[in-house]
C-alpha cells in the first residue's frame, strides 16, 4: 500500500507544486498524511456529489484538479456548500490532494491532453513559464497543427464539440481555415494574440467574455469557447493513468458523478 504523504510526493515529482500560480492553493489539502491508500477517486472537482461517491467507494483519497478549499475558510459547518463537503470528507475519513495551474502548465499535463483530445500533431508550448527544478520547460497553452484536410470554424467547431463531449460551443468564425491551433484549457482567451503571433488561425479554451469575442473578430481569429468542464475533463484519465502506473497495489477509480454543472438551451 502507499500513504497519502507518498502519493503526494510522486504527484510533486510529475506536475511540481512548487510552479502553481500565486493565486492558487494546489496540494495536500485535506486528511492525514500516514493514512494507507487503498483506493483512490479521481475528479476534475471534490463537489458534495464526488465526496459522498468517495465515502461509499471506501476511497481514503481524492486527487482532483480544481482545489477543494480555494479560498480561505472561515469556518466549516453544515450550514454552507464548502463547509458541507469538507465535512463529508474529513468524518468519512477522505483525503484531498489538488493539482491546478502546476498540472495545466507541465508536460503531459492539461494542456497537452487537451492539445491530444483533438488531434494536434507537432504540439508546442504556447507560452513558457520557466524551467522545473529537473530542467524541464512548463507553461500555459500548447499549439499544434491540424490533421488532414482544413476545416472552417463551423465543421471545426462541431469536431471540437464531439471530441470533448461538450454540451455545447460558442464560437467566431473568421472565415479562415483550421491549420494551426492554440488550446487553453480553462480561462485563457487573455492569451488571444500570443496565440496569434505563433502564427495561429484559431484558438480553443473557455469562459471567454464577450470583449474576447470582439477582439477574436477584429484580429481574425477563430475563437472556440468550449466550456471550463469540457477542455479541463480530459485530464482526468491522464491522472488516473500516472497514479495507476504509480501505485498498481492501489485500485484508482475516475468518478462517474461529476458532469458538466450546466446545459444549452
Amino acid at each position: 500500500m502507499a500513504t497519502v504523504r507518498e502519493i503526494y510526493q510522486y504527484l510533486d515529482g510529475l506536475a511540481p507544486f512548487s510552479l502553481q500560480m500565486d493565486f492558487d492553493n494546489a496540494g495536500f489539502l485535506v486528511g492525514r498524511g500516514d493514512r494507507q491508500v487503498k483506493k483512490l477517486l479521481v475528479a476534475l472537482d471534490i463537489t458534495q456529489e464526488v465526496a459522498e461517491e468517495a465515502v461509499e467507494l471506501g476511497a481514503e483519497l481524492i486527487v482532483s484538479h480544481h482545489p477543494v478549499i480555494f479560498h480561505p475558510a472561515k469556518s466549516v459547518t453544515d450550514g454552507d456548500p464548502d463547509g458541507r463537503i469538507l465535512l463529508t470528507l474529513i468524518e468519512g475519513g477522505v483525503a484531498a490532494i489538488c493539482a491546478h495551474t502546476n498540472l495545466d502548465a507541465v508536460t503531459g499535463g492539461v494542456n497537452d491532453a487537451l492539445a491530444q483530445a483533438l488531434g494536434l500533431t507537432q504540439i508546442e508550448q504556447l507560452h513558457q513559464d520557466g524551467v522545473d527544478p529537473a530542467g524541464r520547460p512548463y507553461g500555459i497553452g500548447r499549439v499544434g497543427a491540424v490533421a488532414g484536410a482544413p476545416k472552417y470554424a463551423p465543421e471545426f467547431a462541431a469536431f471540437v464539440k464531439e471530441a470533448l463531449g461538450a454540451n455545447g460551443v460558442r464560437y467566431v468564425d473568421a472565415r479562415r481555415p483550421v491549420r494551426r491551433v492554440a488550446v487553453g484549457g480553462g480561462a485563457c482567451a487573455d492569451m488571444l494574440r500570443e496565440a496569434l503571433a505563433l502564427g495561429c488561425d484559431t484558438f480553443v479554451t473557455a469562459d471567454v467574455k464577450y470583449n474576447g469575442f470582439l477582439d477574436a473578430r477584429a484580429l481574425g481569429v477563430n475563437l472556440i469557447d468550449a466550456g471550463h468542464y469540457p477542455t479541463e475533463q480530459v485530464v482526468v484519465p491522464v491522472l488516473a493513468k500516472w497514479l495507476s502506473a504509480g501505485f498498481p497495489q492501489v485500485e484508482v477509480v475516475e468518478t462517474d458523478r461529476h458532469k458538466e454543472a450546466f446545459l444549452y438551451g
